[in-house]
């Protein structure tokens, strides 16, 4: 079996309003593999064909181990991986309140790794295969049968507020557009989603930049690109680039690399 690393998104309508896409990674050489991945808005279950996780959160191929099975929060700060060994995993990467839409009663705020998403049945039938399109099927209709909708108007609207006015925001302003209290505000973002209305606004706007810079003004410059999405200067951009990245954003952007088709941004060995 060759290396695969494969993006694709939902068919299902139903599907898509909360997740975002899907991706297959496949190394079949018994390798070690590290790489880093930068603060996003979305979460993902993964999903992991014969592997065990260290004390250390290593992920470590074992042929004769069960699936794993992992739900990685809103992550705030760079996450190291480290595969040992052969890798089969797929990924469901969701929209913010994703997850809640088909999965009840569980603490998304924090990392999961003691609780079976799928059935080894679906497990089985998704690791069958490498076809995307069958994969996509098996997805859709596997977590379509778990759907029972999920609202939080609080988050919903400061959700949407949040996307809509990027560039121009505050907490304040959301608070007062959503009637309620800057504290009642602060603790519905944390019960869900486990960071607060402000850090989940600056993972949004800090990935506005990557996409514009990696997929539309890649030519722009630095001093452009804080101006472009309301930074105080440049030095305000390097700041939010090192905390979030442990980089600034020339190294951030020399060291990344884009893998698959929906703008996944990894830092890879050299």
């Amino acid at each position: 079996m060759e290396e695969i690393f494969e993006t694709f998104k939902p068919k299902n309508v139903l599907i898509k309003k909360y997740v975002d896409y899907y991706y297959l990674d496949i190394k079949p050489s018994n390798h070690i593999n590290e790489f880093q991945c930068f603060p996003h808005f979305n979460n993902t279950i993964s999903l992991y064909k014969s592997h065990l996780r260290s004390e250390n959160g290593e992920i470590i191929f074992e042929n004769n181990a069960k699936a794993l099975q992992i739900f990685t929060p809103i992550r705030q700060k760079l996450l190291n991986v480290k595969q040992i060994g052969k890798v089969y995993r797929i990924v469901i990467v969701f929209h913010p309140l994703g997850i809640q839409q088909f999965f009840k009663d569980l603490n998304f705020t924090g990392y999961i790794t003691t609780f079976n998403f799928f059935t080894q049945n679906e497990l089985s039938q998704i690791f069958s295969t490498i076809n995307s399109e069958i994969l996509t099927d098996s997805l859709d209709r596997f977590l379509e049968k778990r759907f029972k909708h999920f609202e939080n108007s609080i988050l919903d609207r400061s959700i949407q507020y949040i996307f809509n006015n990027c560039e121009n925001f505050s907490v304040a302003d959301l608070s007062a557009t959503i009637g309620i209290s800057r504290q009642h505000l602060s603790r519905t973002f944390q019960s869900q989603l486990g960071i607060s209305a402000k850090k989940f606004h600056e993972i949004v706007l800090f990935r506005r930049t990557v996409n514009n810079k990696l997929f539309e003004e890649p030519k722009r410059n630095f001093t452009e690109l804080a101006h472009e999405f309301n930074y105080n200067d440049q030095s305000h951009l390097n700041k939010i680039y090192k905390n979030l990245t442990e980089n600034s954003p020339k190294s951030f952007f020399d060291k990344g690399t884009v893998i698959g088709t929906q703008g996944t941004f990894w830092r890879l060995p050299s």
